[in-house]
């Protein structure tokens, strides 16, 4: 069995590398979006206690 052959995975190398490119993508951009959203989280609880403190 040579490297090319092994790669082949038994004539389901398009299901199986794709499967492998897809999880590699959401491993990549989920920690990404959770950033974007613990940010903007972060702002509107900086914008909430700006409010609260202008109130009093």
């Amino acid at each position: 069995m040579s490297f090319l052959d092994a790669l082949d995975m038994g004539k389901y190398a398009l299901y199986v590398w794709g499967s492998f490119g897809v999880t590699a993508l959401c491993m990549i951009i989920e920690p990404l979006l959770l950033r974007g959203r613990l940010d903007k989280a972060r702002r509107r609880i900086a914008r909430l206690n700006r409010m609260e403190s202008n109130e009093q």
